[in-house]
């Protein structure tokens, strides 16, 4: 098991925070979602916890082959997916992902919001996980370096400024004096209880974890003057109608796959898959 939190500052208050989190996750999945990858929704409604309170619980298949190192690849199936499980009870949410074809496979991810510049070490004191070593990870918006295939000069923040809100462009050392500002808190565990590969493994996922946070909230603040004029009904709507549109995406894409006659390659990678 490896631990690790993330901390990730944006220049917006945790209630705006609410709708840009969903306008975000929506719009990057659509567009995540190409040649048969991306995320198709296969639950999202209303779910009340006698802790936690009001909520919203999702599940969706995040289908990823072509994203995995060329090691993985040659012992999954062509059509490879995880499953992802969420419980939003803003400002506190719980993320679970699995996947079947690997059991020993997991990623937790605990995640709370305060109205602060990533100041408070004692946010997951009640946290099952709180006695355990962990690695706390800075990751900053503007300044981290993001792969070269997700960079786009309209969300390089570095440079960009909202018309709407006047916020940017963010300076070096903008945590120090930017108002508002708010974090993201993060505990993420990754499992992957296989002798010989469990170190390769856990390092690889959280490093593909850290790329995701940190594109995802580039992409939130990049996008702040799309949806900072919504309320939640407005959100809840948008987020309705981009995931009828991404499922009709993917599902059609999985189709065309599973119409397809094998080739050597499937064969020779579902032969060294169950070997």
């Amino acid at each position: 098991m490896l631990l690790k939190e993330y901390r990730i500052c944006m220049p917006l208050t945790v209630e705006e925070y609410r709708i840009g989190q969903l306008y975000m996750i929506s719009k990057h999945s659509h567009e995540q979602s190409d040649r048969g990858e991306g995320v198709e929704v296969i639950q999202n409604e209303p779910f009340e916890d006698p802790a936690h309170g009001q909520g919203q619980f999702t599940e969706k298949r995040v289908y990823l082959n072509s994203k995995l190192p060329s090691w993985a690849r040659a012992v999954v199936p062509k059509i490879f997916y995880v499953t992802e499980k969420a419980w939003n009870y803003y400002p506190y949410t719980i993320t679970e992902y699995t996947c079947s074809f690997l059991p020993k496979f997991s990623i937790h991810i605990e995640t709370k919001y305060e109205d602060n510049k990533g100041s408070n070490d004692d946010i997951f004191s009640d946290s099952e996980n709180k006695d355990q070593e962990r690695e706390v990870c800075f990751v900053d918006i503007a300044y981290d370096e993001i792969p070269e295939r997700y960079y786009k000069e309209s969300e390089d923040l570095r440079y960009f400024k909202s018309e709407k809100t006047s916020r940017g462009v963010l300076q070096e050392g903008w945590r120090d004096t930017q108002e508002p500002i708010m974090c993201s808190y993060k505990l993420v565990t990754v499992k992957f209880e296989v002798w010989g590969l469990q170190t390769r493994v856990e390092q690889f996922v959280h490093k593909v974890v850290r790329d995701v946070l940190l594109l995802g909230h580039r992409q939130a603040f990049a996008w702040v003057d799309e949806w900072i004029d919504m309320n939640l009904d407005d959100v809840r709507e948008y987020e309705k109608n981009m995931h009828e549109q991404t499922n009709i995406k993917v599902c059609h894409e999985q189709q065309e796959h599973s119409t397809k006659s094998p080739s050597l390659d499937d064969v020779e990678i579902n032969d060294k898959a169950r070997t």
